[in-house]
C-alpha cells in the first residue's frame, strides 16, 4: 500500500481522502487516530500527524478535543472540487493542446471520447471489442 518515492504522509492524506470520497469515511464520522495510522502502516506517529495535521489544515478534518479528529462537513464535496480540478490540469490541458495541434475540434474529440468509452464499458463487461 506504501508507494515508493512518495512522502508517506502524503501517501496517509491521500488514504484518507480517498475513503472519504469511497464513503466509506462519512463526514461528521470519526478518523482514524495518528497512532492507530501509525500502527497500521508501520510507521513513525510523527509522520501520520503530519499527514493528518495537512488535511486539517485543508479543512477535511477537524479536532475535537479529547475525543479525536473527524470528517469535516462539506469534506467530500471539496475533496471532489479539487480532483477534479487536479485531473483537468494533468490530463484535460494537455489533452486539448494535443488535439489543437491535431487539428481536432471539440465535436471530435468527443466522438473519441464516446468511442474509447463505449470499447472500454464492452470489455470491462466481459466482452471483447
Amino acid at each position: 500500500m506504501i508507494e515508493e518515492g512518495k512522502a508517506l504522509f502524503l501517501q496517509i492524506a491521500e488514504q484518507i481522502e480517498d475513503q472519504i470520497l469511497d464513503g466509506s469515511l462519512e463526514e461528521e464520522s470519526k478518523a482514524p487516530s495518528t497512532n492507530e495510522l501509525a500502527a497500521f502502516y508501520r510507521i513513525n506517529p510523527a509522520t501520520a500527524a503530519k499527514g493528518v495535521a495537512m488535511l486539517t489544515d485543508k479543512g477535511v478534518l477537524y479536532k475535537q478535543r479529547g475525543i479525536g479528529m473527524f470528517v469535516a462537513a462539506g469534506a467530500r464535496a471539496a475533496l471532489l472540487t479539487e480532483r477534479r480540478s487536479a485531473f483537468a490540469d494533468r490530463y484535460i490541458d494537455p489533452l486539448l493542446a494535443e488535439a489543437r495541434a491535431l487539428g481536432l475540434g471539440a465535436e471530435d474529440l468527443a466522438a473519441l471520447l464516446r468511442e474509447r468509452a463505449a470499447a472500454a464499458s464492452t470489455i470491462t463487461e466481459g466482452n471483447p471489442a
